[in-house]
């Protein structure tokens, strides 16, 4: 079973979808007790960066995100997910994020005619290729929301970048952690199969 963690960030109804035409079992909860049970977990969200961690600490998630992360079990950011497993972000100076991998959070630099907030498909790049996308062709496109891109600490972790303004990593794996910056459950057949993928781990 995969718990798809609740707290008020937006996304998670688009995720539950895509989780149940996958035929995965899924319980979208904030309860400790049912996130320690479940198999697989899911972080998802859209917003603020700051607001966000404010939330995860006042609902008592912080703790049992660790706690299934050092247990093992497969852990997926998705969008502010991903960025909130982080150090830091510039979005929020002096608010510190989960820390379950080693690098910080950008803005998305200005100029050239981009657009800020990033929203849109872009291809992906695979500087190794991890589980998330097997079946996966390299160039396939994905889509994304976001204005505020991950510099990961390790390019080891890094499993997928694209290009906008910057070298964006947009996907990390390593161990048991599975992040991706763009949207899964809203990138058709990609993003299916990676959610699948994820499912099947």
């Amino acid at each position: 079973m995969i718990a798809v963690i609740d707290y008020d960030a937006g996304n998670i109804r688009s995720v539950e979808h895509a989780l149940a035409a996958l035929k995965l079992p899924a319980v979208v909860t904030r309860d400790p007790a049912v996130i320690g049970k479940a198999d697989k977990v899911i972080l998802p969200g859209v917003g603020a960066f700051g607001d966000a961690m404010d939330k995860l600490n006042n609902y008592g998630l912080t703790d049992v995100i660790r706690e299934a992360v050092a247990a093992g079990k497969p852990f997926l950011g998705i969008c502010l997910g991903l960025q909130l497993m982080f150090d830091e972000s510039e979005e929020t100076p002096g608010v510190k994020g989960l820390s379950l991998l080693p690098g910080k959070i950008v803005r998305i630099p200005e100029g050239g005619g981009r657009k800020i907030p990033h929203i849109g498909w872009n291809d992906l790049s695979f500087p190794k290729k991890g589980r998330l996308f097997e079946g996966i062709p390299e160039g396939s496109y994905v889509y994304f929301v976001h204005s505020y891109y991950l510099e990961a600490q390790n390019e080891s972790d890094v499993a997928a970048t694209t290009e906008y303004g910057a070298h964006i990593h947009a996907a990390v794996e390593h161990g048991n952690i599975f992040a991706c910056q763009f949207h899964p459950e809203k990138s058709g057949d990609v993003g299916l199969r990676i959610l699948k993928n994820f499912g099947d781990l």
